[in-house]
C-alpha cells in the first residue's frame, strides 16, 4: 500500500499557481496545516487577502490535484482569510483600530475615483474583509451621498466619533460634519489638521482596509498621508485619455518619491457602452493604462466601462457593487479587490528590513 506524506500533499498543491498572487500557495506560506490519516487527508489554507467568491474553484482545483496522489482515498480543503497588517514607510504611529492603508488617487478630477473608491471598498467587504473608508476631499467630499448615508457621527466621549455605517463599510467624512451644500472655506494647515483629525480620532473598529478617498493633485493632503500616515500603499485610478494620463503619472510618481508602494493602476471609463444598443467603443482612446502600467512597472489592475448605471447607482446611495452584486461590472470591482490584496498581501510586511546596516568598527 502507497502511503503518502505532506511532502507529496505540499508538492501537489504547489503544481497551482493561485492567479492573484502569482506564485502557488506553498510558496506563499498560505498552507497552515497538512493532517493525514489512513488515506484521508485534510489541508487547511490561509489566504493573506479576501478572496471568499474564489473559495470554492479554490477547493475543487486543490482536492483534484491531491486525490490524483496515489495512496489518497479522501480530501478535505478548509480555507480561511488571514489579513495581516502592513505597515507604510512612514515612521507615524499606527492608526488604531486599522490594519492597512489604502490611498485611491488620480492626478486630475473627473475620472472616477470616488466612484471607484467606494466600490474597492464595497468589493473587499463583499469578499470577505472589515472594510472602511475615509473622505479626504475635505473641500468636496461625496462619500456620504455614495453611500446613502445622512446625520452626524456620535461621540461617546466628547473627544472621539464613531464612524458612520453603511453595507457593513464603517466611514468617516467632513460631509457628515457640515450641510452638504456648505463650502469648506479653508486654508491648506486646517485642511490637513481636519485631516488627521478624521483619520485618528474615529473609533475604527477592527478594520482590515481602510480606503482613503484622496482628492485629486499633489497637494498638502498627499504630503500629510503619505508623512504623517503609514499608508500600506496607493492605487491610481486613470482613464485612457492622454490627458489623465499625463497626471495620473504625477500621482504614482508622487506616491514613489514618499516610499508608498503603488499596488496598481484602474482604468476606469476604458470603453463606452451604449444604454441603448449595448455598443461598445473606446471612445478616450485604447490601452493607455496598460502602457503607463509597463512603462512603471505596476500593474494595471483592471478596466471598468463608462456606463450610465455607475453613474446612477453611486448618485442614488446604491453603488454597483451592492446594486448588481452579480453583474459583470461589479464582478470586475471584485476582481480588482482581490487583486489589490493581494499585491499588498505580498509585501515585506517588516519594512525596516529594507533599510542597510551602518556598523561602526574600530580598527
Amino acid at each position: 500500500m502507497t502511503t503518502v506524506s505532506r511532502s507529496n500533499v505540499e508538492q501537489a498543491i504547489a503544481t497551482y499557481t493561485e492567479p492573484h498572487l502569482g506564485k502557488d500557495l506553498v510558496a506563499t506560506k498560505s498552507v497552515k496545516d497538512v493532517r493525514i490519516e489512513s488515506g484521508r487527508v485534510a489541508v487547511e489554507l490561509a489566504l493573506g487577502f479576501p478572496a471568499r467568491s474564489t473559495f470554492d474553484a479554490l477547493r475543487a482545483e486543490l482536492t483534484q490535484r491531491i486525490a490524483a496522489l496515489p495512496g489518497v482515498d479522501q480530501v478535505e480543503v478548509s480555507i480561511t482569510t488571514d489579513i495581516k497588517a502592513h505597515g507604510g514607510q512612514s515612521p507615524a504611529a499606527n492608526v488604531k483600530g486599522v490594519k492597512n492603508i489604502i490611498a485611491v488617487a488620480s492626478g486630475k478630477g473627473g475620472v472616477g475615483k470616488s466612484t471607484t473608491a467606494v466600490n474597492l471598498a464595497l468589493a473587499l467587504t463583499a469578499e470577505g474583509a472589515r472594510v472602511g473608508i475615509l473622505d479626504a476631499d475635505i473641500y468636496g467630499p461625496n462619500q456620504p451621498r455614495m453611500l446613502g448615508l445622512s446625520g452626524r457621527p456620535d461621540s461617546p466621549d466628547g473627544k472621539s466619533i464613531l464612524p458612520m455605517r453603511a453595507y457593513d463599510v464603517q466611514s468617516m467624512s467632513s460631509g457628515f460634519l457640515v450641510d452638504e451644500e456648505t463650502p469648506m472655506i479653508w486654508r491648506g494647515p486646517m485642511v490637513t489638521q481636519a485631516l488627521e483629525q478624521l483619520l485618528r480620532d474615529t473609533r475604527w473598529d477592527e478594520v482590515d482596509y481602510l480606503i482613503v478617498d484622496m482628492p485629486p493633485g499633489t497637494g498638502d493632503v498627499q504630503l500629510t498621508l503619505s508623512q504623517k500616515v503609514p499608508v500600506s500603499g496607493a492605487v491610481i485610478v486613470t482613464t485612457p485619455q492622454d490627458i489623465a494620463l499625463l497626471d495620473a503619472r504625477k500621482g504614482l510618481k508622487m506616491f514613489q518619491k514618499v516610499n508608498v508602494p503603488v499596488l496598481g493602476i484602474v482604468e476606469n471609463m476604458s470603453t463606452h457602452i451604449c444604454s441603448q444598443c449595448g455598443h461598445e467603443e473606446p471612445i478616450f482612446g485604447a490601452g493607455g493604462g496598460q502602457r503607463m502600467a509597463e512603462q512603471y512597472e505596476v500593474d494595471l489592475l483592471g478596466s471598468l466601462p463608462l456606463d450610465i448605471r455607475i453613474r446612477e447607482q453611486a448618485d442614488g446611495g446604491k453603488p454597483t457593487v451592492v446594486a448588481e452584486p452579480e453583474g459583470k461590472i461589479a464582478l470586475a470591482y471584485r476582481d480588482i479587490a482581490r487583486r489589490v490584496g493581494a499585491k499588498l498581501a505580498l509585501q515585506v510586511r517588516d519594512y525596516g528590513s529594507r533599510f542597510p546596516k551602518i556598523v561602526v568598527e574600530n580598527s
